[in-house]
């Protein structure tokens, strides 16, 4: 056989033994298996189709019911201004020079919660207001009347002369559920009658906004979009009830970057009720310094939660130590209701007045300890306040304006009564007309009453005697 030969034979059985192999493996040898998935996944999106099974809250009604019953805001303010006394060593002192004063204009929201025009707002919306203007939902305006204002709350009554105004009725913010939908009403930017939703996003929050002495602060944290204009505004649940006064937002550009904070209605009712009975909130004190739980102390105290109010101090002649609490204590109920906080506790006994028994619960050596603790008010005793009828021993009246046309004075109170106290021995004589403090224009007794609270040294008071003879007098400030 030649060379040629044998090379096609090789060829040949090497082809052979390939079909061979091939058919042994696919004979004798388990195959793989390739899977292709032809069955379709659902996609999910975060809006619903529209025959979802979902549903979602209808707030069309509350938004109905309380559109008509939130006001816009207008107030006008006096700054600056003055005259000379006289003398040139005190106008040099103080300050004063023969200027114009200057106008300002300020916004805000309100809620009316009778049919006969009172109104909520937040005390920030109407302080240092001389003039006050409530323009309703039908365009309709009234000037307003200041009952009365708490900046240890932020909340401030107003009342207009108008009858069968659609108002809102207080609902329940303690039953407030986290992820419940809210709606916020008012005029953000002067936009009127604005309506926003969202959902409650929080409750209990502190945020040590309120600088006053007595502030108490458990505001309800929403999702709602709110802005400026917005305070005083209604902060409503579904059922169209008022929950909150819509007062504060949390950002740094001046504008709403995701929260939003009302002050509860378990709050703002009996700031109301006191404003309208008594001319100022009667706050109850329980005569403790509080701080919130935290893990250091309650490991210290063997506390089984990290939640209560925490007793740091039990002041000498107040409530509290009368009772029996003690330093160290951790409050975790009143009248029942629990105290996880120190704002919660603050909003639980701010609903209450000086003279009213409450039930506290404490934890003292890991036992379980109830004390009646009979509430006292800012002076230390039980009895009502009503310390805006006099300031520093006298008792005044607005000057009417033909009194003020006759002298050629814009502003001024008359001294009516003069008691033991500061203006009577500066020499200050009943009759007298204050027109000015430090330079401040004084229009309402108010604005006397705050400018002398404010007061970091002496005090600048001038004015006119109703024969048109000005005096000017000078006393220390507290």
């Amino acid at each position: 056989m030649n060379k040629l030969g044998k090379i096609g034979i090789t060829f040949f059985m090497v082809v052979a033994g390939a079909f061979i192999a091939v058919w042994a493996y696919s004979t004798f040898f388990e195959k793989t298996q390739v899977v292709t998935i032809t069955e379709k996944q659902p996609l999910k999106y975060a809006t619903f189709s529209a025959d979802s099974n979902v549903t979602l809250p209808d707030l069309t009604f509350a938004a109905e019911k309380s559109i008509h019953a939130v006001v816009h805001i207008a107030t006008q303010s006096v700054r600056g201004g003055g005259w000379s006394s006289g003398n040139p060593f005190f106008d040099e002192f103080f300050g004063l020079r023969d200027q114009q004063p200057q106008i300002a204009q300020g916004f805000g929201s309100g809620v009316i919660i009778s049919s006969d025009g009172f109104i909520i707002t937040n005390n920030h919306v109407i302080e240092d207001a001389q003039n006050i203007k409530v323009i309703l939902n039908d365009k309709r305006e009234f000037e307003a009347k200041l009952i009365g204002a708490d900046p240890s709350t932020d909340i401030a009554l107003l009342k207009v002369d108008a009858k069968d105004l659609q108002y809102l009725i207080y609902g329940n913010s303690n039953d407030l559920k986290l992820g419940e939908w809210v709606l916020a009403v008012g005029n953000p930017f002067n936009l009127t009658s604005t309506v926003t939703a969202g959902i409650v996003s929080a409750r209990s929050r502190n945020l040590g906004i309120n600088e006053d002495q007595l502030s108490v602060e458990s505001f309800i944290q929403t999702d709602a979009v709110v802005n400026s204009g917005n305070s005083g505004g209604a902060l409503v649940n579904q059922q169209g009830n008022l929950v909150g006064i819509n007062t504060a937002i949390y950002s740094r550009t001046g504008s709403y970057t995701g929260y939003s904070f009302a002050v509860p209605v378990s709050i703002v009712g009996k700031v109301v009720e006191d404003l309208k009975k008594y001319g100022e909130v009667q706050r109850a004190l329980l005569g403790v310094n509080i701080g919130d739980v935290n893990a250091e102390i309650a490991k210290e105290l063997k506390l089984e939660k990290v939640e209560g109010v925490y007793v740091g101090g039990v002041p000498e002649n107040g409530a509290a130590r009368e009772a029996g609490i003690k330093e160290k204590d951790v409050i975790i109920q009143v009248e029942g209701e629990p105290t996880k906080n120190t704002a919660e506790l603050q909003e639980k006994i701010s609903q209450y007045r000086p003279g009213d028994a409450v039930k506290v619960v404490v934890i003292r050596d890991n036992e379980k300890k109830q004390f009646t603790v009979t509430l006292r008010n800012k002076h230390g005793d039980t009895e009502i306040v009503r310390d805006n009828n006099s300031t520093l021993g006298a008792e005044f009246v607005v000057v009417g304006e033909k009194e003020k046309e006759k002298l050629d004075i814009n502003s001024g109170i008359k001294v009516i009564k003069l008691d033991n106290g500061k203006l009577k021995t500066s020499g200050i004589k009943e009759g007298f007309i204050i027109t000015n403090v430090n330079k401040k224009p004084i229009y309402e007794v108010k604005d006397f009453k705050r400018e002398v609270e404010n007061a970091k040294g002496g005090i600048l008071v001038e004015g006119i005697y109703p024969n048109g003879e000005q005096a000017f007098f000078v006393f220390g400030g507290k």
